[in-house]
This record gives C-alpha cells, structure tokens and sequence, in this order.
C-alpha cells in the first residue's frame, strides 16, 4: 500500500508564519523552505491485536505497553525501531511505514507514506493446557482468539471430546475446550485468563536478519555516541574505532542515524 498526497507550498508557509511569530513581532517575517528531503519510519498496531502480549515479550527495549482485555497493545515512544514486533506478530497486526516528506522551493510539499513487507518468524503451538479447578468462566479467553480455536463448553461435551471423566466439573457450568488443530500459539487465551489457568508453550523461530550495519573504520572518529545511544550493547569503541557484536545488534539504526561522521550504515544483508 502506497499513499501520496501535497500540501500547498504557499499554505505551509503562512501555517509556519503563525505557529513561529509572535502578535508583537514585525509583519515581514517570513519563512524560507530551501529543498528539503526526510525519511522516517513509522510503527502502527492495528485494532486486530487479539491481545497476546507476545510483541510486549519480544520487543528488546521494553518500548510496548501491555495490552489488556478493553486496550491493544501500544507503541511507546522509546521505540527503536527494530521491528522485531512486526516479525513477531502471530495475526500480522503490527505495520511499518516508511515516510518521506520532500520540499522544493516554490512547488508543493510531498509527503509519500508506504508499506512495507516484513518478513515473518516463526510462531507455533507446542502444547496448550487448561485446568479447569481455576477456571471461573469468565470467558476472556474466547473473546480474541483469532481461529476461534477456544470456546466453553459443557462437562458432556468435554468428556465426549477427550475420553476422559472430568468428576471436578459442574454439570450446569461451561468451560474452555481448545481445538489443538486450529490453534496457532498466539497466547491470547493465556494472556488474558484471570485464574492464569491456561498454559501455553509454543515454538518461536529467530528474527529474520535481512539488513545489516556496515562499520567504516577509516571514517570513525572514536566519539562514542554509538556506543552511548545503542539500546543491546550491540556496539562498542575499542581502541578508537566502532567494535560491531553482530549476535546482539537488532538493526535499529540508532547508532547510525546518531554518527556524525556517518561512518556506520544500515544496509540489506544482499549488498
């Protein structure tokens, strides 16, 4: 998905007129814009979060905030940017933008925001676990499930499913049954269950390396900003040069975007 739309040059201006002069000052301000290109990323989760908390577990800066039965999950602002949550999410609810705003003197402003395909790791269901002496019906568990795998069901229903007698359980009352075959291990069930009554092991792949940070030694300066501002300790200067421990760095080009000299440089793993 690709979205592009333009500003009027002459509408930014006056906008920036009001928001940067104050009532007192001269009339003849006015605001310059010389060419002008900037790219970001953006990370959105979408209102499909079933509320599985498994970005909030995975996300190696502790950037995302826990969702709970009425909030999905949400995306703080010491984000790094590793996307390592898009890789993550079971239902591909998270999304990443990139976004590029360009200036040209007197022409339009354009802003060009597009998606971006993230490759996904691994998630699946090892084993699924219900005990059902905790369970007090609430039914939180059933409310996101992506495959409708869980739903409650009666002590009939129960026993005729897994051949087994279940003397605990109240013949008037409903309980969770799981279709092992439909659950996917995204853990919103366990999640969201009060009594922590569910337990969930799944299989977890490794994040998907496709870029990598190409370090210039000739150009380092040994300043240490790299250092300072990486969030895994992925990097270190030893000996007046930028040290790279590749197993730690999650490419989330903070030290990069932080290099002055522009000696580090995130880069597809390909080139």
């Amino acid at each position: 998905m690709e979205i592009k739309f333009k500003k009027d040059i002459d509408k930014l201006k006056r906008v920036m007129t009001l928001k940067s002069v104050d009532l007192d000052e001269s009339r003849d301000f006015q605001i310059n814009l010389d060419d002008y290109t900037n790219e970001d990323k953006y990370i959105k989760i979408s209102p499909r979060c079933v509320r599985c908390d498994l970005c909030v577990e995975e996300c190696p800066v502790d950037a995302i905030q826990s969702s709970n039965i009425n909030r999905i999950a949400q995306i703080l602002n010491t984000c790094v940017k590793c996307e390592i949550c898009a890789q993550t999410c079971p239902v591909s609810a998270v999304y990443i933008f990139n976004g590029i705003t360009k200036s040209h003197e007197e022409e339009d402003v354009e802003y060009k925001i597009t998606e971006l395909n993230i490759p996904h790791r691994k998630v699946k269901m090892e084993s699924i676990n219900i005990n059902r002496n905790k369970c007090v019906m609430c039914g939180n568990c059933t409310k996101f499930c992506p495959t409708n795998a869980i739903k409650l069901r009666t002590k009939k229903y129960i026993e005729e499913k897994t051949g087994k007698e279940n003397p605990e359980l109240n013949n008037e009352n409903k309980y969770p049954y799981i279709k092992e075959k439909l659950c996917i291990g995204c853990g919103s069930c366990a999640h969201l269950c009060m009594q922590s009554a569910i337990e969930l092991k799944r299989e977890l792949g490794p994040v998907i390396l496709y870029n990598k940070i190409n370090v210039d030694e000739d150009a380092c300066v040994g300043c240490f900003l790299c250092e300072e501002n990486c969030p895994t300790g992925a990097i270190k200067v030893i000996n007046g040069k930028a040290v790279l421990e590749d197993e730690k760095c999650i490419r989330c080009r903070e030290c990069t975007i932080r290099c002055p000299v522009q000696a580090l440089e995130l880069k597809p793993i390909n080139e």
